[in-house]
């Protein structure tokens, strides 16, 4: 990797893990529990593998809602049996990571980007994917009253979660496509990318900061109910307009040592994941009152509806554009090309997913076989 580069890449992981890190819990990493799920374990239930716990991880926002909802149905605790299931929340996907690489959480919900980086700076040894959970809720969302086209977007100010991360990723390949160019780590260019936590990027988008933002489900509709304008739906570029937003990680040692647990929770998602489409309004509010208890605050009806529909739950991991998406990542500069082989093991997903009489799925050529 280029001196430059790899500075590049070093500092600006250290900046986005460290932002997080001065807000979380004492657990180091993620914020604790606040409602006590032990109370739905069945009676007469034993341990998974003979495991105390099993820790996951998951960030409070509706593309990780299959996470939101298992944890509210009680579904993660009952296949789980008398091993607990502890839970952590996260804003962030660096230091969702560095839980998982120090122990501090076991399985977690996660998006491409930050998973692409923790397996390529391990050298392809600290995670693996083991399923999916959710597929687009990106949208970029303007001012009307200062961009009313696509080709307006040019010489404005635009908005991203993070420098690097899979909307950033996304919006610069965006950019590229239209012919604009832009430094990468800068954001200085034909388009000024600025990065903002989507918890600021309402407030800055009021004061008129920014022109717009290309950001995830729900900030994108709470943009919306201040006044913007959704000017693309970043699924009209995917094929099938399907892409992965929400994946679902495990360390690889865990893996290896407790796969029955692994099954358990991979059992509960696909559970969930089913539920979630069977029942989307119920559903729905099983995922706010959740996000209400994790963040003390559930989302307003004009923001949750729009939200929750522009998101699609999946247990497919797909897998293909993945691989597209750390290729615009290469592209853009913020990352060398990565030999993802391996990056997924779907053994247990698929055997899970036969039990349930689903299609197995398929890891593109990325799998562990």
């Amino acid at each position: 990797m280029p001196a430059n580069r790899s500075t590049y890449l070093r500092r600006g992981m250290a900046a986005l893990a460290a932002l997080p890190l001065l807000t979380l819990a004492a657990c180091g990493y993620g914020s604790e529990s606040k409602n006590d799920d032990t109370t739905k374990v069945a009676a007469g239930a034993r341990k998974i593998d003979g495991l105390d716990s099993v820790k996951i991880g998951y960030f409070g926002n509706l593309t990780h809602a299959t996470a939101l909802v298992g944890r509210e149905q009680g579904l993660f605790q009952k296949e789980l049996g008398a091993t607990k299931a502890d839970y952590a929340t996260f804003n962030a996907g660096p230091s969702e990571i560095e839980a998982l690489n120090s122990g501090s959480i076991d399985i977690g919900w996660i998006g491409p980007s930050p998973a692409i980086n923790g397996y390529t700076k391990s050298d392809g040894k600290s995670l693996r994917i083991i399923g999916g959970s959710a597929s687009g809720g990106v949208k970029l969302v303007v001012n009307p009253k200062k961009i009313t086209s696509l080709k307006d977007v040019e010489g404005k100010k635009i908005a991203t979660p993070q420098l690097g991360n899979t909307q950033d990723v996304a919006f610069l390949n965006w950019a590229a496509q239209q012919g604009w160019k832009v430094d990468a780590q800068s954001g200085k260019g034909d388009v000024t990318v600025v990065r903002s936590d989507n918890k600021v990027t309402p407030d800055a988008f009021r004061a008129g900061s920014v022109d717009g933002a290309w950001v995830p489900e729900p900030t994108a509709s709470k943009l919306v109910a201040e006044g913007g304008k959704v000017l693309l739906d970043e699924s009209a570029l995917w094929p099938d307009k399907k892409f992965v937003i929400t994946n679902i990680i495990v360390r690889q040692a865990f893996l290896e040592e407790h796969p029955k647990a692994v099954e358990a929770v991979l059992r509960a998602s696909v559970e969930a994941n089913k539920w979630i489409n069977a029942n989307p309004d119920r559903a729905k509010a099983a995922a706010n009152k959740q996000l209400g208890i994790d963040s003390g605050k559930e989302l307003p009806a004009d923001v949750l509806d729009p939200a929750w529909k522009s998101i699609q739950f999946t247990d497919d991991p797909l897998a293909s554009t993945l691989g597209t998406e750390a290729a615009h990542a290469v592209k853009a500069g913020l990352l060398d090309k990565p030999d993802l082989k391996g990056i997924y093991d779907l053994t247990i997903l698929n055997k899970v997913l036969e039990a349930a009489g689903e299609s197995p799925v398929d890891a593109a050529g990325l799998g562990t076989s």
